[in-house]
């Protein structure tokens, strides 16, 4: 039998597979040698200290986990852009029974602002948890290794593509000063999903010749502006429907099932994607100005395609599940971890505990950080989240986008200031008239 990947087997991307795909050398930006390496914390009687940047209910969840993730840890540092979020946060875990006794935040150790996160990071933690919209992903992530912090990092990790560049060094980065890296695509700490894709890796479909993964989904939440909001303040409390703050539903969301696709083709890209998407019922201005819907097909360099739909909106048929189509047979990852051969006979089911991939996460960060054995998910992390940034950019331009173009793009989505005042909404995406940068 083959051997099966553990996380570590599927942390960065080979070199050789990324520089021959992408035709792109990251380089270390960041300043190597100014902090000192982290500390092993193997004997598990040091508190590990963690902070929080990013207070929706992500990261409060995230912070949860942390808590439940080691006997001795505590949360000493929250920072969020918004002082009612952060203050709900806090609020919220402290009614966690289980978890109230590891809280230790001080009203000094709550930061607000675009620079919350610098500050949560200097606080003194150990580990971060990084669970604000996309955008901010690549400085934050940067920073935290500057400094020398373990982190969980939420997915996607960026919304273009010199921010995932960006994310790529940093990852190197952190392999480089024995960091560890967990990535919040959850799916690959999911029992069911490591068994099935294991055998999937094994050859028990054969070679996979199609896969179609699907996240319909119904509506999202949406807060409707206050008065007293500026347009760079309603846009952060929407970050949904704002491409420069999450990228775009393809991105934010359907990264999950885009990012399963990936781990079965072993994490090597796609040669090029082509689509169609729009904005049909989801128009309003409430909205921002994000699609709502996607359907995109990947073609791999040995000829398997990916076909891959995504929509949200209310009233539809909810589908989130993914086939992967082989010439022995079937496999089903959702909502089922099972194998069906030719004939249509089902072969294999899994049957174990499959536990809580959210916790899981969280408990092979911590015990890899007290065993002194960093995992780094750095590499696909940042890879998927570009799988999905290259299937928007095929349905925003109704181009065919290979994926050396999707890695060399140099469209930056970053605003031109950070600060609470006017900022105007990009016009919807026009395929055909909206250009590839």
């Amino acid at each position: 039998m083959a051997h099966r990947p553990t996380q570590s087997d599927l942390a960065l991307p080979s070199r050789r597979s990324f520089l021959h795909t992408s035709g792109v050398v990251v380089g270390g930006a960041m300043a190597a040698g100014l902090i000192q390496p982290p500390r092993v914390h193997a004997a598990g009687d040091d508190v590990l200290k963690v902070g929080l940047v990013g207070c929706g209910g992500r990261g409060t969840g995230a912070a949860a986990q942390a808590l439940n993730a080691d006997k001795n840890v505590k949360l000493v540092a929250m920072g969020d852009a918004f002082k009612d979020r952060l203050d709900a946060s806090l609020d919220n875990l402290k009614k966690q029974t289980n978890i109230a006794d590891k809280i230790a935040v001080t009203p000094e150790n709550c930061f607000t602002g675009f620079d919350a996160y610098k500050q949560v990071i200097d606080s003194g933690v150990d580990v971060v948890l990084l669970c604000s919209p996309p955008h901010f992903r690549p400085a934050q992530l940067e920073y935290a290794v500057a400094k020398g912090k373990h982190i969980f990092a939420e997915k996607p990790v960026a919304v273009d593509a010199p921010g995932v560049r960006r994310c790529l060094a940093a990852a190197e980065e952190a392999k480089k000063k024995g960091l560890s890296l967990v990535s919040g695509l959850c799916w690959r700490y999911d029992a069911g999903k490591r068994e099935t894709i294991a055998r999937i890796h094994d050859g028990d479909i054969g070679r996979i010749t199609a896969m179609n993964v699907n996240y319909l989904t119904g509506s999202l939440w949406m807060h409707q502006r206050k008065p007293e909001w500026s347009d760079m303040e309603w846009q952060m409390r929407n970050w949904l429907y704002f491409t420069w703050l999450s990228g775009d539903h393809n991105v934010e969301q359907h990264v999950h099932s885009l990012d399963k696709a990936a781990w079965i083709m072993h994490d090597e890209p796609p040669v090029k994607a082509w689509g169609v998407g729009g904005r049909q019922v989801r128009t309003g201005t409430e909205y921002g100005h994000i699609f709502d819907h996607h359907a995109v097909i990947y073609e791999y360099a040995n000829g398997t395609r990916l076909f891959a739909f995504t929509r949200q909106g209310a009233g539809c048929t909810i589908d989130v599940s993914d086939t992967i189509y082989g010439e022995k047979g079937v496999a089903k990852v959702l909502p089922s971890d099972s194998i069906t051969d030719i004939k249509g006979e089902t072969t294999w089911k899994f049957r174990g505990p499959k536990g809580n991939m959210y916790q899981n996460e969280h408990n092979e960060l911590f015990a890899g950080i007290r065993s002194g054995k960093p995992i780094n998910n750095g590499g696909y992390q940042a890879t998927s989240t570009l799988l999905a940034i290259m299937g928007r950019m095929a349905t925003y331009t109704g181009q065919v986008i290979t994926w050396e173009q999707a890695m060399n793009s140099t469209e930056d989505l970053t605003p031109a200031k950070y600060e609470f005042g006017k900022l105007e909404t990009p016009p919807v995406a026009l395929p055909g008239l909206t250009r590839f940068v």
